[in-house]
């Protein structure tokens, strides 16, 4: 079998291995095997025997891993199966964490080992208690918004004059007196204060990632930034302002308001909230929010595309936010940009991982340039697409102006254009007959 998420071959034995055992011990277990090439062809070993007595200890004694060793043979080739089981508790290398993603062996270090060894432990990153926050950090006007919201959807049941103390134990946003980071996160007076990196950035680009045209840095908690990102966003940025009340309407000359609205939503409850800040870019044609932290174990991005399990990185945050109608607790979010964007005439939203982050992405319209290369348009005939957006028509002598091309060449890309159906010929014939998009 090829190398996978399970399997690792290695001709023969280094103690750097360890960091393989260690690996699987923190994924979902595997199997390791001495004597193996990276091809799978079995090449052997002459000291099977003194690591079959040596590697048992070595595990246990380093890793406090106890994993199966066997001795195998094929053609008369020994090789050693070593059969590594997931453990629910942090395994490490000396102080050092590792874990199997895929086929590869990454290194755990900050927010994710912090994340990694929350989880393994049995709780989450919003989950514990913030000893440097007392009743004083909260914001009672975020609150107050809460309250009026969950009520609007009826997802809560409290009494009208319930003290904010009584609500966060409600919410079990409490611990022993103590409150937990959510808390801070959700209602807090300054929660940047306690976690630098929760201001949200937001910036106008031009062609290029360096030509940023403007920026910017919206502070607060999250009751606070769900409304004033959309505020900054139609003072500033929309050409045309869109309303996030509106669930239902949708701007056919900008972006889905309910696209626009989900994205910002899951960036807010569903951020590594140690990571970096979150990063709102608006170019001339895509809007996009990334987020720092990437899928949940078990989640990949074409499970996005279709209904899939709700796995929240911080299950406090999205109960609180689904109590108050922000977010549904089904793992919707994504479909729900999805199908924005189809009922809007839109091309399909990017949503994946990257840098360390998740990335959602939506076009303005179908004849980006991202799209028109995806499609494998030549540059001559995103010129002319361009062109046509601006002027609203082409003919064959302004293909021919725009390209520096002959007049063969200017018909071919144009009849590829047609049978591609993002051209369609005018009714006009003869020397007037023109291009427009279809």
């Amino acid at each position: 079998m090829p190398e996978s998420h399970i399997i690792e071959y290695k001709a023969n034995w280094r103690d750097e291995y360890l960091k393989w055992i260690c690996g699987f011990a923190n994924a979902s277990g595997g199997k390791l095997y001495i004597g193996i090439d990276d091809k799978g062809k079995v090449t052997g070993i002459d000291n099977h025997n003194k690591l079959l007595e040596e590697l048992p200890n070595k595990f246990r004694d380093i890793l406090g891993v106890y994993a199966e060793v066997n001795l195998q043979s094929e053609d008369n080739k020994h090789y050693l199966e070593i059969i590594v089981p997931r453990y629910d508790v942090p395994i490490s290398v000396r102080g050092k964490y590792y874990i199997r993603t895929g086929s590869t062996l990454q290194e755990l270090k900050g927010p994710a080992l912090n994340e990694f060894i929350l989880k393994r432990t049995g709780k989450t990153w919003d989950d514990i208690p913030e000893q440097r926050a007392s009743i004083n950090d909260i914001d009672e006007s975020s609150i107050k918004q809460f309250l009026k919201d969950a009520r609007t959807v009826k997802r809560i049941n409290v009494e009208d004059n319930i003290s904010i103390s009584d609500l966060l134990e409600k919410l079990r946003l409490l611990e022993d007196g103590l409150l937990k980071r959510a808390a801070i996160v959700l209602f807090g007076k300054d929660p940047g204060k306690f976690y630098p990196n929760m201001a949200v950035k937001i910036g106008k680009f031009g062609e290029t990632d360096a030509d940023l045209k403007f920026h910017e840095v919206i502070e607060g908690n999250l009751i606070q930034l769900k409304d004033a990102i959309g505020d900054m966003l139609n003072a500033k940025f929309f050409i045309h302002p869109i309303d996030f009340m509106g669930m239902q309407r949708v701007e056919l000359d900008e972006y889905p308001v309910a696209a626009v609205r989900e994205m910002i939503l899951n960036a807010l409850v569903h951020r590594n909230y140690m990571g970096a800040p979150t990063q709102i870019r608006l170019y001339e044609d895509n809007f996009s929010v990334w987020n720092d932290g990437g899928l949940p174990e078990g989640i990949s991005e074409e499970d996005l595309k279709k209904v899939h399990r709700s796995k929240p990185r911080n299950p406090l945050l999205a109960d609180v936010c689904f109590k108050a109608g922000y977010i549904d607790s089904w793992g919707r979010g994504t479909i729900k940009i999805i199908e924005a964007c189809k009922e809007a005439g839109l091309p399909e939203p990017v949503l994946k991982e990257e840098q360390g982050g998740f990335l959602s992405k939506i076009f303005k319209d179908r004849f980006t340039k991202e799209q028109l290369k995806k499609a494998g348009l030549n540059e001559r005939q995103i010129k002319a697409i361009e062109y046509v957006k601006k002027n609203g028509k082409i003919t064959n002598k302004d293909y021919q102006k725009i390209n520096d091309c002959s007049r063969n060449t200017a018909s071919g890309d144009l009849g590829n254009l047609v049978e591609e159906k993002i051209l369609k010929p005018s009714d006009v014939k003869g020397a007037g007959s023109f291009y427009v998009l279809k």
